[in-house]
């Protein structure tokens, strides 16, 4: 399953939710403000490692490019394009959103 979630963590809930719920061996999209979890060195930095370990992780590269944040990525989130996100959803059975 993809799970997407679009929410800054420092604003909702969302991405807490997501990382609760979701199953090992998904994946996850930031997009949008929820690009700044991607983010290394911030409060939700070692939750989104933690969950690395079990599921795949992606960030929409054009909205961290938007937000400042190229360089600043934690290693091993992938980046990925518009093009990137559309293989996602057609590789996954199903599509999660987070809001």
């Amino acid at each position: 399953m993809l799970h997407t979630v679009n929410k800054s963590p420092f604003e909702k809930d969302s991405l807490a939710a997501c990382l609760r719920m979701s199953k090992d061996g998904c994946a996850i999209l930031l997009i949008e403000d929820a690009v700044y979890a991607a983010t290394d060195g911030t409060a939700v930095s070692d939750q989104i490692k933690e969950a690395m370990k079990t599921k795949s992780v992606y960030a929409l590269k054009p909205d961290v490019d938007a937000r400042g944040m190229s360089g600043k990525v934690i290693d091993g989130i992938e980046l990925i394009d518009y093009a990137g996100f559309v293989s996602l959803v057609a590789d996954q059975n199903s599509t999660q959103s987070w809001l």
